[in-house]
Formats: structure tokens, sequence, C-alpha cells
């Protein structure tokens, strides 16, 4: 029998990878597929059928048939149908909700873009390099405080938000982001790298199409 759940995406990217660490910290199975973006598989009308704005990742539900798209509404809906990682109370979901759409603005780009420029993927110069370093430290330095006394980012137990801004700063190597000056994040990476189930990308997401083990 098929997994539950199917993850297409690609092995470089963080945003697949969010999901499918949101999966394996839940202990949920998924059958693997591989988009090939190079050969333009995410603009053919099949794959748009199923993910409108052809991009990764899409998880498809195979419970209910639903096509899910955007990482951060991904990992909500799971949260939601897996009761797992939401938040205790209706304020913590809100606030997860908020580092949700925080990341988004403040980090993410900052990490994705420079990551990316630095790997050949994107185009751009030392100039755009340093804005992207610049806006990171100050994303990390408000990251940092509010991490100060806490072990999680959100309530007494990782959370979504946890998970979201994770499958950022796991790259922040490859964007030339050192975490060291930031001893309450890197002491938080390690409590969330020591959750029964977790994965890196290297070892969670393969190059290539895979069924659930």
């Amino acid at each position: 029998m098929p997994a539950r759940f199917e993850l297409n995406g690609v092995f470089l990217s963080g945003p697949t990878y969010k999901v499918g660490l949101m999966l394996a910290l839940a202990g949920e199975p998924f059958d693997y597929v591989h988009v090939n973006l190079m050969a333009g598989e995410h603009k053919q009308p099949a794959y748009l059928a199923r993910q409108r704005y052809g991009q990764v990742p899409l998880l498809v539900d195979r419970n209910n048939g639903r096509h899910l798209c955007q990482s951060a509404a991904i990992l909500e809906y799971l949260a939601d149908t897996l009761g797992k990682f939401g938040g205790a109370t209706l304020d913590e979901r809100l606030q997860a909700r908020e580092w949700l759409y925080w990341d988004f603005d403040r980090l993410a780009p900052s990490i994705y873009r420079s990551r990316g420029i630095r790997a050949g993927f994107f185009k751009g110069g030392e100039e755009t390099l340093e804005l992207c370093a610049t806006n990171a430290a100050l994303a990390l330095k408000t990251l940092d405080r509010h991490l100060s006394g806490s072990n999680w980012i959100v309530g007494e137990n990782a959370t979504i938000a946890d998970i979201d801004i994770y499958g950022v700063l796991v790259y922040a190597a490859d964007a030339a982001v050192d975490l060291a000056p930031y001893a309450d994040v890197t002491a938080w990476v390690k409590r969330l790298e020591a959750l029964p189930g977790f994965r890196r990308p290297t070892d969670l997401l393969p190059p290539q199409s895979r069924a659930a083990a």
C-alpha cells in the first residue's frame, strides 16, 4: 500500500525540506517524487493541474485527494491533520503562524538568495551578497533575542515555527552565514536536531524519486 503522503520536490529545495522534515518528525513515511526543474517538469500542464504556481513543493494527501502548495501552508495543514507541532493552545498556534510569516519576510530571503547566488542558481554580485548578509544578521539578532531563556520559539515544545525556521538555517553555511555569534540560536538548533525522527536534508531528500521505506 502506498504511503498516505506524496511529496513532490527537489532535493536542493529548502521549502521541500521543511515539509519532509515535518513528516519525518511526525513519524509519517512519504513517497518522494523528484521534479526535474531543469527539464521544465514544473511548468507542464500535468504538474500545473496539481500545483497551480508551478513550484515545489507539492504535497498530495492520498486520504482525501488534496493537493497542497506553499511550504508554510502545508506545515499548517499537517499540524492540523496530524495533531502534531501545532501548538498547545490557540494563542500558540497564532504565534507559530506569525513566525512563519516573519521567516518568509525577514530571514528566508537573505539565506536562500545568498545560497542560490553562491551555488550559481541565481544572479547577483557582491552588493547583493552584502545586503543578504546584513539582513540575515538583523533577523538572527531578533531570533536570538527571542530565544533567550526559551527552549522553543513558541511554547514549551517544538512547533511548526521551529521546523519552518530550521529549514532555512540548516543552509546558513551554504549562504556564508555564521551562526556561532548567536548562542541561543545555536543551542536551539542542537535541540531541534536531537528530536526523534530528525534527519538532515541529504539524508531525507534523495536526488531521485523514492517510495516510502
